[in-house]
C-alpha cells in the first residue's frame, strides 16, 4: 500500500572549485586514483522532488539525466528495487556547466537529500558516495562535509579521512581557457601518471595531513600549487608561470586548479590586508587580460547543506 506519509522534499548542495590536489595514491596494495575537493559557496543546486506511486521519476529540465539516474537509485536504494517508486524532480541550479565547478555532482546530491527529506530516510554520506559515482561514473566529495577526504571519484570510496576540515581560506578564481569555454570532462580520458608522478602524490599526502593537522594555509598551498603543476602535463593552463609570478608578487600561498575545468583559483591565508593582496592579484591577472574573476571564502561554504 502506498505510504501516507510521503510528501514533498528539498534538498541542496554547493558547487566546488576543482581541487586542491588530485592523482593516484596508495590504498594498501594498490593505487586509486583520488582527489581532494575545494567546496565553492558561490553556486548552488536546489532540489525539490514529488514521490508518487506507480509512476516514472521524471526530472525538470529535462536534459539533467544523471540526476534523475541519481532520483532512480535513491529510490531503490530506501524504498527497495520493487517499490515502484516514481515522482517529479525539480532541479535549480546556477553554477556553469563543463568549467569545474562540479554541477553535476551538485545535481546528484541535491536530488539524494530531496529524496531522503521527501521519504524521510536520509542517506549517510558513504551511501550517498556510490549512488553519485553509480549516477555519474566519477563524482566529488561535496557529500562529506565536516572534513577534508581524500576520495577515490570514480569508486565513491573514502581512500582516507584527513579528521579535520580546511583551513580557512580566501579564493581569487578565474577562468584559464581562451573564451571561456570550459572543458568536455567526459571526453578527457584519464591522467596516466608517471611513477615519479605517484611519488610525488604520496609526499604531497603527507604534506597535506600536516597542513590540515595544523591548519596552516600556507603548507596547504603548497601542496594545491604542486598539484596544480602535475596536472600541467595532462590539462596544461595558459601561462603558468606567468600566474605563478602573480601569486608570489601578491603574497598568495597557493595557486589551485580544476583538474578536469578551466577555472582556477589564487589561496590567500586570513591575514589583516588579505583583501590588498586580492586586489593586487586582481589587478595583476587583468594585465594578463584575465578579465573573468570571483572572489570566496571557504569558510562560508561550512554551512551544512543539507535538506532545507
Amino acid at each position: 500500500m502506498p505510504r501516507c506519509e510521503w510528501g514533498p522534499g528539498e534538498g541542496r548542495a554547493p558547487a566546488h572549485h576543482g581541487e586542491i590536489l588530485q592523482g593516484v595514491f596508495r590504498d594498501g596494495t594498490r593505487q586509486r586514483r583520488g582527489l581532494v575537493t575545494l567546496p565553492c559557496p558561490l553556486y548552488t543546486a536546489q532540489a525539490r522532488f514529488v514521490p508518487r506511486q506507480g509512476e516514472p521519476v521524471s526530472v525538470r529540465p529535462a536534459w539533467k539525466e544523471k540526476a534523475r539516474l541519481a532520483a532512480e537509485l535513491t529510490l531503490a536504494a530506501t524504498e527497495g528495487p520493487d517499490a515502484q517508486v516514481g515522482g517529479v524532480l525539480e532541479i535549480e541550479n546556477n553554477a556553469p556547466i563543463r568549467r569545474g565547478f562540479g554541477s553535476s555532482t551538485s545535481d546528484v546530491l541535491a536530488t539524494v537529500r530531496a529524496i531522503g527529506d521527501a521519504l524521510d530516510s536520509p542517506l549517510p554520506p558513504a551511501s550517498v558516495a556510490r549512488l553519485a559515482v553509480r549516477a555519474e561514473a566519477a563524482s566529488d566529495s561535496l557529500m562529506f562535509e565536516d572534513t577534508a577526504v581524500l576520495f577515490a571519484q570514480r569508486e565513491g570510496e573514502l581512500i582516507e579521512d584527513f579528521g579535520a576540515p580546511l583551513p580557512p581560506l580566501n579564493v581569487l578564481g578565474f577562468g584559464t581557457g581562451p573564451g571561456n569555454c570550459g572543458v568536455d570532462t567526459l571526453a578527457m580520458p584519464p591522467a596516466r601518471y608517471t611513477r615519479r608522478e605517484a611519488e610525488l602524490f604520496a609526499e604531497l599526502r603527507e604534506m597535506l595531513r600536516e597542513a590540515l593537522s595544523l591548519g596552516d594555509a600556507a603548507l596547504l598551498g603548497s601542496v594545491a600549487t604542486a598539484s596544480t603543476r602535475i596536472n600541467q602535463r595532462h590539462l596544461p593552463i595558459p601561462g603558468l608561470d606567468r600566474l605563478l609570478a602573480v601569486a608570489h608578487e601578491c603574497g598568495a600561498v597557493g595557486l589551485q586548479a580544476a583538474h578536469s575545468g578551466d577555472i582556477a583559483g589564487l589561496l590567500f591565508a586570513e591575514s589583516p590586508d588579505t583583501e590588498l593582496r586580492m586586489d593586487c592579484a586582481e589587478t595583476l591577472l587583468q594585465q594578463l587580460n584575465i578579465h573573468e574573476q570571483w572572489r570566496f571564502r571557504t569558510s562560508e561554504a561550512d554551512v551544512a547543506f543539507s535538506a532545507l
